[in-house]
């Protein structure tokens, strides 16, 4: 009886962890990246519908001034030059307020969009919005038509910025 228990919980808890990471929207390369619409760190409004036309990187990001997300904002910032050279758009989304956003544009210099999702529904969309209190880290490659080319689930902070640009031109080549 005692071995049934524990392998029900043990089930009961490798079901919890999937469902965990499996909140993923259906979302595919090919698909329509959702529409949004969102306040900057300016409380500027923003629609992904501004960027048809543009390569668009739409990054989501915990927490604004947490070490895993200061050190992929700064590698996006330190690799700016390169994401404009290639006409690539980063929009950086989090549950933070804009004054949040301020703050930490500010404070580590970055040059590009952060916008706030405060009632985290552009995140469910994308299928970032995760069990806990804060967006999962996922990153959605977008071509000029408003189409998915490509979607980060496992983000590697340090080499994040590389990977986009990586990812893009790979995504030129294929015809």
């Amino acid at each position: 009886m005692k071995y049934i228990r524990a392998s029900t919980i043990v089930i009961a808890g490798i079901a919890g962890v999937l469902l965990l990471f499996a909140n993923d929207e259906g979302l595919t390369p090919g698909n329509p990246a959702p529409e949004f619409e969102l306040p900057d760190h300016e409380g500027v409004i923003h629609r992904l519908s501004d960027y048809h036309g543009q390569k668009v990187l739409v990054y989501f990001y915990p927490k604004d001034n947490t070490p895993g997300c200061t050190k992929e904002a700064c590698g996006l910032r330190d690799s700016y030059g390169d994401f404009q050279a290639a006409d690539i758009i980063i929009l950086g989304i989090s549950y933070d307020d804009s004054e949040s956003h301020q703050q930490f544009r500010e404070q580590h210099d970055l040059p590009f969009t952060l916008l706030s999702d405060l009632t985290k529904e552009v995140a469910a969309a994308y299928g970032t919005k995760g069990r806990y209190p804060l967006a999962s880290r996922r990153s959605f490659l977008i071509d000029e038509e408003g189409l998915i080319v490509h979607i980060i689930r496992d983000v590697d902070v340090t080499t994040h910025s590389q990977d986009v640009l990586r990812l893009f031109r790979e995504a030129e080549t294929i015809p």
